[in-house]
């Protein structure tokens, strides 16, 4: 099986957690989405462990809650002494409800609006990300207003393409987060910031890209960075103390995907980066980074139901299901692959396109998916890895009901989020 939470029983019933699916779509409906709430924590102590290994003291993992962002989620991430980041007002005020502590919050985003600053402002948050100098101005002003002085990291690009999709690569120079190094951009943001005087510049934040494999990529980022820092010092007189590389490690979402052995990785990092420290004469800084699909995603499977199969002799055949792009959008905006798995049917396969039941020809799950030819309606079929970025890019288009999240632990099952109803789709209408 594609992780160690999946099997399947005696007589080929597959199960997540040791929990027989089947009767879980039974009990609580389909799409269904499945969260193992021990990987979870225990992938948060796996970097909380490696952290506190190899990195100074005050080093931080930071839960990048886009990945998977609902109050039980980070409830689970305060308890676990995590730091989490936020891109929007919504996602703070969801991690405030939820209890989360104001100060192990940072606020990122490309384009904060004004009542974003004044909002993270009002309630304590550890850190803004600023990412440029508008916005570096509107928080020196929100600061102001509220006559406190607030931390802040500058977001800067390296140069760094990390060979993932276009669509998630975030650290080149051309890309729309933070400010080129490259280019001049980053160090004049540096020394604006450090002129005003209700802003706190404690460091410098890069994000290079998502679902990264390469060993060699934050390597090749402290490259840049490292030397970075040494010309801030060179030019403003001024020691950054803390060093956010951002999140981005990948995860296995099919068998011929590589499986990370993220805290050989990190030892790897922590040591490159304190032999890079030391040549420039640098202290070793403070310690951050964001990972999110590394946290959640092999924490999650979605459950469908078949709803018609059809066959067209010379071409392709067809599992329609009772979700889609609505409930896992990341096929049809990237191509993602993934690994499906029938719940309860075994014997001769045959190639199906698993496709949602959108008004839209690109409303597809996965294609070329290998499942027993007896495959028809009412069966459940069952998607793994989804644990990131299905139920935070869920959507009600066609007016679907967006599905409900069960947590799985070894003692109980429970609800976390549960299910819209059409009244919730209606709610808002005037």
């Amino acid at each position: 099986m594609l992780s160690n939470n999946i099997d399947r029983t005696p007589e080929g019933v597959l199960t997540f957690v040791g929990y027989d699916v089947t009767q879980l779509a039974k009990e609580y409906g389909t799409p269904l989405y499945l969260m193992d709430e021990a990987r979870i924590r225990a992938n948060c102590r796996m970097y909380l462990q490696a952290f506190r290994d190899h990195f100074g003291p005050g080093s931080l993992p930071l839960y990048a809650s886009k990945a998977a962002s609902f109050k039980q989620m980070y409830r689970i991430m305060a308890e676990e002494g995590m730091g989490v980041d936020v891109v929007s007002s919504g996602e703070l005020y969801t991690a405030l409800s939820a209890g989360f502590p104001a100060e192990r919050i940072y606020f990122h985003g490309n384009c904060k609006t004004d009542a974003d600053l004044a909002y993270g402002v009002s309630q304590g948050i550890g850190f803004f990300v600023a990412d440029n100098q508008e916005e570096l101005l509107a928080l020196e002003k929100t600061a102001a207003e509220a006559n406190v002085t607030q931390k802040i990291l500058l977001r800067v690009t390296p140069g760094i393409d990390p060979h993932t999709y276009e669509a998630v690569s975030t650290g080149k120079v051309d890309s729309k987060f933070g400010a080129a190094v490259e280019t001049g951009q980053a160090m004049e943001l540096v020394k604006l910031a450090l002129t005003l005087p209700h802003l706190d510049l404690r460091g410098l934040h890069c994000h290079v890209g998502s679902q990264v494999f390469g060993e060699g990529v934050y390597q090749r980022t402290l490259d840049i960075m490292v030397p970075f820092l040494a010309s801030i010092r060179e030019e403003t007189g001024v020691t950054l103390s803390n060093l956010n590389l951002g999140g981005g490690y990948g995860v296995r979402y099919t068998a011929e995907d590589e499986a990370i052995d993220i805290p050989a990785r990190l030892a790897e990092l922590a040591a490159y980066l304190k032999e890079e420290t030391e040549r420039l004469g640098l202290p070793m800084p403070r310690f951050l980074m964001e990972p999110g699909r590394s946290i959640v995603a092999d924490a999650g499977m979605t459950l469908y139901t078949v709803g018609s199969v059809k066959r067209i002799p010379g071409y392709k055949q067809y599992a329609a299901v009772d979700g889609g792009m609505t409930d896992n959008p990341r096929y049809a905006l990237y191509q993602s692959r993934y690994t499906v798995y029938h719940a309860h049917k075994s014997g001769s396969m045959e190639r199906f396109d698993v496709v949602g039941r959108c008004c839209e020809s690109g409303d597809i799950i996965q294609s070329g998916v290998e499942l027993p030819g007896d495959t028809c309606r009412g069966d459940i079929l069952a998607v793994c890895t989804t644990g990131a970025y299905n139920y935070s890019m869920a959507s009600n288009y066609n007016r679907l009901p967006r599905p409900a999240v069960v947590m799985l632990t070894p003692d109980r099952i429970y609800e976390a989020v549960r299910r819209e109803t059409f009244a919730d789709l209606t709610g808002l209408d005037l």
